[in-house]
């Protein structure tokens, strides 16, 4: 059984992924309106994965017998301005995830629910992933992005991203 601490950290965090997956779909949305429909293709399948890691927390609370509390996805509030603003914005909202899971790891592992440090191991090792996608959308396109035929190449690459469901099995 999993004590009301972690219960309410990880219903939480349900929270936070789907705002993850809203601020995603944001962030394509300006993308698609400034024509980088490559980018913005790359952050809707953020966007989903997002939202399956979501689930996934949902799917491992019930699975505990644990409350399932859905609270109010609030807005985004970031405005971009250029392409950049909305590469950084994300390895700052990973960043912030990534924190997130690390504490409610902690948590769990302090009041010995190894279970839920168990489940929360490939979470963590994803956010390191996540990280590491940011930096290097990031480093590609100062590296690439300040050329047109460079961003369109890039862009073009970026669109060709396929969806890959979680394989973590609870």
């Amino acid at each position: 059984m999993l004590s009301k601490k972690t219960t309410k950290m990880l219903n939480e965090q349900v929270n936070k992924e789907l705002f993850s997956a809203y601020l995603y779909l944001d962030f394509s949305n300006y993308l698609n309106t400034i024509g980088l429909l490559g980018y913005a293709h790359w952050y809707r399948i953020q966007a989903q994965e997002e939202r399956d890691h979501a689930l996934l927390i949902y799917d491992y609370l019930h699975m505990n017998n644990a409350d399932v509390v859905l609270e109010a996805i609030a807005k985004p509030d970031f405005k971009a301005s250029k392409l950049m603003d909305v590469l950084k914005e994300g390895l700052k909202h990973e960043e912030y995830i990534t924190a997130s899971i690390h504490d409610i790891y902690a948590a769990a592992h302090g009041e010995k629910d190894y279970r839920t440090v168990q489940f929360l191991d490939w979470f963590v090792k994803e956010q390191g992933e996540e990280e590491a996608n940011a930096h290097e959308l990031i480093q590609k396109t100062e590296t690439f992005g300040t050329d047109a035929k460079g961003l369109y190449m890039l862009d073009n690459e970026l669109g060709a991203r396929v969806y890959a469901p979680p394989s973590l099995v609870l």
